[in-house]
């Protein structure tokens, strides 16, 4: 039996909805890959993401174009000289790394030379609102040691305020998703050291980053819409202390792997983040905790329903994949 590729687009309805400074949404679409030969099925979850000019309909495609390369046998790595970055070679990548895992009796972390992964802390997002709600919010959460937070611009000191109010004790990272603009930033800098914020994610749009260079950073500044794969990591250079690895920019873990160890030679934090997935989508990241300074795998925490087996998490403890459901 040749290798079978199959594809299926399913729908997650989110608790309540998500938002950030792009816009809200109260659903998600991901497309599956599944891999299957005669011996055993690998299954891979992506995410198109609109900012990267991905849709669901053109990851199908681009996806659906390797069915030929996937009959044949077609590797990771192959695969990664094939394929550019992004929401379908994830996919397609993570399928393979699960199929390898179930053909050769291993789990994926030692085809991909990692640590055993161990239970993991997850940031936990609070999506972007009024000062009000986003206290409100930070109290509900107030439970959980590491919080992310939505910002978006105008007002976004009060929020930072209105959070640290809500939950003084926990850790917090702040995600401005590139709102932020040449003559906020450095008051938006100073409003999360007074803070006490541990990190600031993607402040200014990444064609608009050249700034970073010239301001001080009180606090941490980490790459995510100015960084996909390791062919960015020069372009970072005296602008960013951290990166966020997320396999739906790297096109996978197998890229994901060399990124993280590459921007560790460099002296750049890592953080392991996701888009808003679910636990087959999470799973593969986990892996990759053991490598990062900063977790951030709480999708599925934030969708209204989950995978069936889904990953287990304990409060904001992110457990690794069973292999019933990925690895």
């Amino acid at each position: 039996m040749t290798r079978r590729l199959t594809l299926s687009v399913e729908r997650f309805p989110i608790a309540g909805a998500f938002t950030i400074s792009r816009g809200s949404r109260t659903e998600i679409a991901v497309v599956v890959a599944t891999i299957t030969d005669a011996n055993g099925v690998g299954r891979g979850e992506c995410v198109p993401y609109p900012r990267y000019g991905e849709s669901v309909e053109s990851v199908v495609a681009l996806i659906e174009a390797q069915a030929d390369a996937i009959a044949a046998g077609i590797g990771r790595d192959e695969l990664t000289a094939r394929m550019k970055a992004g929401a379908a070679r994830n996919a397609l990548d993570c399928a393979l790394f699960d199929l390898e895992a179930k053909l050769q009796g291993r789990r994926a972390w030692e085809i991909a030379g990692l640590a055993v992964p161990a239970p993991a802390v997850t940031a936990y997002t609070l999506s972007l609102g009024t000062p009000e709600s986003m206290g409100e919010a930070a109290r509900a959460a107030s439970h959980r040691p590491l919080l992310k937070v939505k910002l978006g611009g105008e007002g976004d000191p009060e929020r930072i305020a209105a959070v640290r109010a809500g939950a003084p004790q926990a850790r917090l990272i702040v995600d401005a998703n590139e709102a932020w603009r040449p003559e906020t930033v450095e008051a938006n800098l100073a409003a999360c050291l007074e803070a006490g914020v541990a990190l600031i994610e993607q402040p200014l749009p990444a064609d608009a980053d050249a700034l970073l260079a010239e301001i001080p950073h009180p606090v941490p500044v980490c790459a995510d819409e100015s960084l996909h794969d390791r062919a960015g990591l020069d372009a970072l250079a005296g602008l960013y202390d951290a990166i966020n690895i997320k396999l739906d920019k790297t096109g996978g873990l197998t890229e994901a792997v060399l990124l993280a160890r590459e921007a560790k030679a460099r002296g750049l934090s890592v953080m392991v983040g996701c888009m808003l997935g679910t636990s087959l989508g999470m799973a593969p990241a986990t892996l990759l905790a053991s490598q990062a300074d900063f977790v951030d795998l709480d999708g599925p925490l934030l969708l209204a329903r989950d995978r069936d087996p889904p990953l287990r998490y304990d409060g904001s403890i992110v457990h690794p994949p069973e292999p019933d459901l990925w690895g």
